[in-house]
């Protein structure tokens, strides 16, 4: 029985590729002449159109982003496809963690507003110290002054007055005393006066110069030590005072800023912790995510087309991170239709141009609409994917669709380019390029033909025929790919000698050489014979390692002749004594131990570099 079902379904497969064939062959009516296929040039309706697949989306929707810091729970979600009024909840993240740090938040608000306020009274008893300091100390240097003046214009002529009266009473008395003294020394030699009185007046004179004497020290005291010392001990104070004062004011300044400071400090803090609570309290409102219009509920998860990578569907408890899109909210009916285009049809499409959408899920539908935007730049997830592939994005926007077309729907959008009801065309690979120039070959009586033909855009499969060619005419299939027949056949040849690759690292090597011996050049003689030998540095790693690998690229003869060179070289310093640079006859130059040589075939080894003395 299933035999007999197999021949049958065979049967009928046969059938019906045999009458395709039958129906292609004769549609296209074209023909095969001694091995070649020739197309008839026909004319008919040519639509020149672009076909690319792309998803339908809405065209005005709101993005629902979660907004609340680091990574959360959902623990409610609105249903996906539920229609939702504004203000409706829509998810709702965990806040548990900002509650308790909003606990702990106000704790420490309190504690900066306490700080503050003691900044702030702080900063007043400052002010009123520093103000009290001041007065203080400007009395004082006040007091000061009036002491110096006091003394100078008041007791110091007062004290001089008063001991210059001394010595004038005192030489007056004296004088007194004296005279006096004569009468009494005339009256006893007469024996008028006792011996006793006549000595009460002697002591009396005696006394009056004692007198003298000291009113006269008393004053010369006075001008020449009391009133230097004391002028400048009262000069002394007023300078005290005056740096006191200074010193005051500076220290009372110092102190106020040190107090503003403060204040600015604690009220920085106040205002940051404050800030810092208000976030707080920000982040639990957010936590609450709502409607903000009337939409249809579409998780972003099941609206990010097929690169979705591992993202997982939205659902609750699932965590999610600050700015990740979680809703999108279709504001309106309309809708768009998202496709990618190729660069190189960029040429051809422009904004405005009509669109026929054809969607997936509702076979026998064509929807209409135009390219409302195209991408200036290549999409960035497509050229990650494939370094190679650029496509760029380009919105269709659809007509109608309403209460139809559903969000996140498979599409076709076919890009109407040019559209003709009357037009001349022929398959697309009968036309290359010559030249720069496009050509048909035609088959004529005398064989096939080369014609210049002016074409317009194709749609992949025909080419439309602007001239050149006639309704009727057959036009080879296959051209033939022979060097006449390129797009840079008129390309000449450019004036340049390009180098050999042995000739390049020949060059390259040489610049090397070159700049090594510069480098050398500028260092001193070394000591000559072999304790300068003995005195060289030894070759490091990097360069015993790179000259091993030079010697092992040479060949047995480029390997023996370079070591014959060294040794001849090295036989020439011993006996010359010459540590430094030497060149033959013929422009050869031999570095110093610690530079390098090459051959005339630019072989050569390297040797550690001697030290500058």
């Amino acid at each position: 029985m299933n035999r007999k079902v197999f021949l049958v379904l065979l049967l009928l497969v046969l059938i019906g590729g045999g009458w395709w064939f039958y129906r292609s062959r004769s549609a296209k009516k074209d023909t095969v002449s001694g091995g070649q296929v020739f197309a008839k040039v026909r004319e008919g309706s040519l639509v020149i159109n672009l076909t690319e697949a792309g998803s339908i989306k809405p065209a005005e929707q709101i993005n629902i982003k979660s907004n609340v810091e680091g990574r959360n729970s959902i623990i409610y979600l609105v249903p996906e496809g539920q229609r939702v009024q504004k203000g409706d909840l829509l998810v709702e993240l965990d806040s548990s963690t900002h509650k308790d740090n909003l606990v702990n938040q106000e704790i420490t608000v309190q504690n900066a507003q306490a700080s503050h306020v003691q900044a702030q009274e702080n900063l007043e008893v400052v002010r009123n110290q520093a103000k009290a300091d001041v007065d203080k100390a400007e009395l004082t240097l006040r007091f000061a002054k009036e002491d110096l003046v006091k003394y100078k214009e008041g007791e110091y002529p007062k004290n001089l007055n008063e001991l210059e009266s001394n010595v004038t009473l005192a030489t007056e008395e004296l004088q007194r005393a004296k005279d006096k003294l004569v009468w009494s020394k005339k009256l006893f030699d007469q024996k008028y006066l006792s011996e006793t009185e006549y000595r009460s007046d002697a002591l009396s004179e005696r006394r009056c110069e004692l007198s003298l004497a000291t009113a006269r020290g008393n004053l010369a005291l006075l001008k020449n030590y009391t009133y230097k010392r004391q002028v400048a001990q009262l000069e002394s104070d007023v300078s005290q005072a005056e740096m006191a004062l200074e010193r005051t004011r500076r220290s009372a300044r110092a102190n106020v800023v040190q107090a503003e400071a403060t204040l600015r400090a604690r009220e920085l803090e106040l205002n940051r912790q404050n800030s810092k609570l208000a976030k707080i309290k920000d982040q639990i409102e957010k936590a609450t995510i709502t409607a903000p219009a009337d939409g249809l509920v579409i998780y972003a998860t099941s609206n990010r087309g097929p690169f979705r990578g591992n993202t997982e569907p939205l659902q609750e408890g699932q965590e999610v991170y600050e700015r990740q899109d979680l809703i999108a909210l279709p504001t309106a009916d309309t809708f768009i239709a998202e496709i990618k285009v190729h660069e190189t049809n960029l040429k051809k499409i422009y904004i405005g141009l009509p669109v026929r959408i054809r969607v997936d899920a509702l076979p026998g539908q064509i929807f209409t609409g135009k390219i409302q935007k195209i991408a200036p730049l290549p999409d960035a997830q497509s050229t990650f994917m494939n370094p190679d592939l650029k496509l760029y994005n380009t919105v269709v926007s659809v007509e109608g669709g309403a209460g139809v077309l559903k969000s996140g729907m498979t599409c076709e959008a076919e890009i109407i380019v040019e559209q003709y009801e009357k037009a001349m065309y022929v398959p697309v690979q009968c036309v290359v390029q010559v030249s720069g120039q496009p050509v048909a070959y035609v088959r004529t009586a005398n064989g096939v033909e080369r014609r210049e033909v002016e074409i317009g855009l194709d749609n992949n499969r025909r080419v439309r025929i602007i001239s050149g060619l006639k309704v009727g005419e057959e036009v080879l299939i296959t051209p033939p790919l022979d060097t006449s027949v390129s797009v840079r056949a008129n390309e000449k040849m450019i004036d340049v000698k390009i180098p050999t690759r042995s000739q390049s690292e020949a060059a390259e090597n040489a610049k090397q050489d070159e700049a090594r011996r510069r480098g050398n050049n500028n260092a001193q003689e070394g000591a000559q014979g072999e304790e300068q030998q003995r005195q060289r540095p030894q070759m490091d790693p990097e360069r015993m390692k790179q000259f091993q690998e030079r010697l092992e690229k040479m060949s047995p003869e480029e390997r023996e002749a370079f070591m014959k060179r060294m040794q001849e070289r090295r036989q020439r310093r011993n006996q010359n004594g010459e540590g430094g640079q030497r060149r033959n006859q013929n422009g050869e130059g031999g570095q110093r131990e610690g530079g390098q040589r090459r051959n005339q075939n630019g072989e050569g080894g390297q040797r550690p570099q001697r030290p500058q003395e």
